[in-house]
């Protein structure tokens, strides 16, 4: 499988890029997992809320053994969750869990956990990947030697643009190769060097590969959220009348329409509308470039003397032309954007640091509303959170307190809904679209599942048939 790019850390405790959380959903199992509408499910263990402020887990009879040879107990769940919890740690996980007063054993296959106050939505949080204790304690590197229970194992990892993995139930090896150019990740495939890949292509390597024989295309509408970040701390992007001008300054439909070629919608909110909290009644910021000359007017900017912002972005093609068309809609209303792209590891690291004015990312396989508190409180600052642009609204930080003391879920959904429309009005964030999931596979694949948040859990069922397999079928059937 080509991927654009390769994953930079396996321990789920500090994962926070879309490969390494993709690829350890492969490596490891979970308590819970969530339906079509992300809402929780049962993933290796079922629930019974006994009163509103403690829940008690079962771990299903079907739990994989660890690969260091041990099975998945209560011991293994609580280690993980203390670990996490233990602000020492610095897990950018912590965050959502600070609700956890304590955790007990009851038995090896059975953990209850109480909490500081009552939230109706708590089994949605509990989506840590498990870790094998006794590694724990002895401060095994996960990120480089993961040791899971998951439906893939860690087989080698020879380079750091070549992952392999290798399947359970069937010993199938599936390499995970870092293509960067996404051109020669679709040549690759057509010359058989890779037998699929998905996302990061261009349009028209799209239509490209769907024109070809023995290339299989699928598409659906995705859930991933893109959009336009800024740093609030800056003189120039702090200004919301310098967002706000942004944001009706570019067209985004067009950019769907003509660049995108309808492989995406507008978005206004981190959850898409099928999401049980999304919120649907948000104003759109139409384009209007009028308004945004006089946006930038009221903040001081004119002919004379215009807005200079400095962009920066990743080196991957496509991104780079989206970026640029950003760049020349922005131009229009006379602002002066310096594009700058690098390297993924170079590019992921300034915005962490808060080291940018404006940038363009995606946010992946988001599930649960409580991303608003690790996102945008005032105190979710990396490495603790992921407020990356310094947002602070006193606000959304008591809405987000109102949220947590909820009693029921549709009062919930009430206050996330109200705290979706404040970030709006605020606009930390310019929304661009969720683009749709597409996968392209070779001749000799099939089975593989595309999924809504382009996870790679379709890496499960998916099979590859060798053509001397044919060949063994027919001399067979001769006999």
């Amino acid at each position: 499988m080509g991927l654009a790019s390769a994953p930079l850390n396996l321990d789920p405790r500090y994962a926070t890029d879309a490969t390494s959380e993709r690829i350890n959903r492969l490596l490891y199992q979970r308590l819970v997992e969530f339906d079509t509408q992300s809402m929780p499910v049962p993933g290796i263990a079922d629930w019974q809320r006994l009163t509103p402020r403690h829940y008690r887990f079962y771990l299903s009879d079907n739990v994989n053994r660890f690969t260091d040879g041990h099975r998945l107990e209560a011991d293994d769940v609580i280690a993980t969750y203390q670990h996490v919890l233990d602000p020492d740690n610095a897990s950018p996980r912590r965050a959502s869990l600070t609700l956890i007063e304590s955790i007990t054993k009851v038995d090896q296959t059975t953990v209850d956990f109480h909490l500081f106050r009552t939230d109706p939505l708590f089994p949605a949080y509990l989506t840590l990947d498990i870790l094998p204790m006794g590694l724990l304690n002895k401060a095994h590197n996960f990120a480089r030697q993961p040791v899971g229970s998951g439906p893939f194992t860690f087989y080698a990892w020879p380079e750091s643009g070549k992952l392999i993995l290798e399947r359970r139930r069937d010993h199938q090896l599936i390499e995970l190769l870092e293509v960067k150019n996404p051109t020669v990740r679709a040549l690759k495939l057509l010359r058989g060097e890779i037998d699929m890949l998905q996302n990061d292509l261009s349009p028209e390597l799209i239509g490209y590969l769907q024109s070809q024989t023995g290339i299989n295309l699928q598409r659906r509408h995705g859930s991933n959220f893109t959009y336009l970040g800024f740093n609030l701390q800056d003189p120039d992007t702090g200004d919301p009348r310098v967002r706000r001008a942004i944001a009706h300054a570019i067209d985004r439909q067009a950019i769907i329409d003509q660049v995108m070629h309808g492989a995406a919608r507008q978005a206004e909110t981190l959850f898409p509308p099928e999401h049980w909290a999304s919120s649907g009644d948000l104003t759109t910021y139409t384009y209007d470039p009028a308004t945004s000359r006089v946006l930038l007017s009221e903040a001081g900017y004119d002919a004379g003397n215009p807005l200079h912002l400095v962009y920066k972005t990743s080196s991957d093609p496509y991104r780079i032309r989206l970026a640029t068309i950003i760049q020349s809609q922005l131009k229009t209303v006379g602002i002066e954007v310096d594009l700058r792209s690098y390297d993924w590891g170079t590019f992921f690291g300034d915005i962490k640091r808060g080291n940018f004015q404006l940038y363009s990312l995606s946010w992946v396989g988001i599930r649960t509303p409580d991303v608003f508190r690790y996102i945008f409180a005032s105190d979710s600052l990396p490495p603790m959170g992921a407020n990356r642009g310094r947002y602070s609204s006193p606000s959304v930080d008591r809405l987000l307190l109102q949220a947590e003391a909820a009693g029921a879920l549709q009062q919930q959904a009430r206050l996330y809904r109200q705290i979706q429309q404040q970030i709006h009005y605020d606009l930390p964030y310019v929304p661009l679209w969720y683009e749709d999931q597409v996968s392209a596979l070779g001749a000799r694949v099939s089975g593989y599942k595309l999924m809504m948040d382009g996870n790679y859990d379709g890496l499960e069922r998916v099979s590859i048939h060798h053509p001397e397999d044919s060949q063994h079928a027919q001399t067979a059937a001769a006999y």
